[in-house]
């Protein structure tokens, strides 16, 4: 299963190509209006407007060979402690080897843009990063495939 942190999500076309090529389902949560879709692997979940329901409901679902999609550094975290397979939208990879730094990072930032110290500006979204993202979830995918299969389940 694929599951999207999709509010404000701008790899959602490309998550689509991908998880049909590999025939995985995609849950697509937010706390906004999504656009329905027809296709029986494609699923949408509208969660409250609540703080952080969406990363919630993820967290909760996510689990070991499951693929996330996110550029929230603490739903990272959980999904990571959960086995799930975890890419930001710029295809940058979290994993138990970088977690830990990215964590030490994202809450460094807020320190800074609390204090500021820094504008805490963030890079436009590229076309590079498109790409680097297509690259790396179509790994991610692999390997959720591999596992499940490993493990007996469905492909």
């Amino acid at each position: 299963m694929i599951y999207v942190d999709a509010d404000a999500c701008p790899v959602k076309p490309e998550i689509l190509k991908v998880a049909e090529r590999h025939g995985l389902e995609v849950t697509f949560v937010a706390n906004s209006g999504l656009r329905p879709s027809r296709d029986p692997m494609i699923h949408n979940v509208i969660v409250s407007n609540a703080f952080d329901a969406a990363d919630n409901w993820i967290a909760e679902h996510a689990g070991p060979g499951d693929v996330v999609v996110t550029a929230d550094v603490p739903l990272a975290v959980r999904c990571v402690a959960t086995g799930a397979y975890v890419s930001g939208p710029t295809g940058r990879v979290f994993d138990e080897t970088n977690i830990g730094m990215a964590s030490a990072m994202r809450d460094l930032g807020a320190h800074l843009r609390e204090t500021g110290e820094s504008k805490g500006y963030n890079a436009a979204f590229s076309p590079k990063d498109r790409s680097r993202f297509l690259e790396t979830f179509d790994r991610l995918c692999r390997r959720a495939k591999s596992l499940s299969a490993e493990a007996g389940g469905k492909p």
